[in-house]
């Protein structure tokens, strides 16, 4: 696989629809149909989708809240992890929060998630904070920061 062939766009309902029946056995169990509906529809959400061949192999969006944004989700279809998709997605994110002249870049990620953690890493996020045992009472949350510098 070329990472040159993946195609980045805005994300849109029909392309939802598309993965709707598979979106819990490919891509992740903690993003349901209706809170990614919600989200896509919300005026504060932006969300990009990667596809290969016009099928949709990862997906990615943020919130933004005045200056800054969230990062919610960076997801990768199962059958394609460690093909450097997550890290096109987020250059993604980040080349159109500094389009939008936001000051930075908020996320949380599992402290049990090491891949995820080093893709931001290497982005610049800094760690800045930890909710303990904010996942299900047993994982940890690692807050990070990307500052922004227009």
């Amino acid at each position: 696989m070329n990472l040159s062939d993946i195609k980045i766009s805005k994300m849109n309902i029909d392309d939802l629809n598309i993965i709707k029946n598979n979106l819990l056995t490919d891509f992740d169990n903690f993003w349901t149909f209706d809170i990614l509906k919600n989200e896509l529809e919300s005026k504060n959400s932006l969300y990009f989708v990667a596809k290969l061949n016009d099928e949709i192999i990862g997906f990615a969006s943020i919130k933004i809240i005045l200056d800054e944004c969230e990062l919610m989700n960076i997801v990768t279809k199962k059958s394609y992890r460690k093909n450097g998709i997550g890290n096109l997605l987020l250059n993604v994110i980040i080349n159109k929060a500094k389009e939008l002249k936001l000051t930075k870049i908020n996320l949380e990620v599992s402290n049990t998630n090491v891949t995820a953690i080093n893709l931001y890493k290497k982005a610049g996020f800094k760690e800045v904070g930890l909710r303990n045992k904010y996942y299900n009472n047993e994982n940890s949350a690692i807050l990070m920061t990307l500052y922004i510098h227009n």
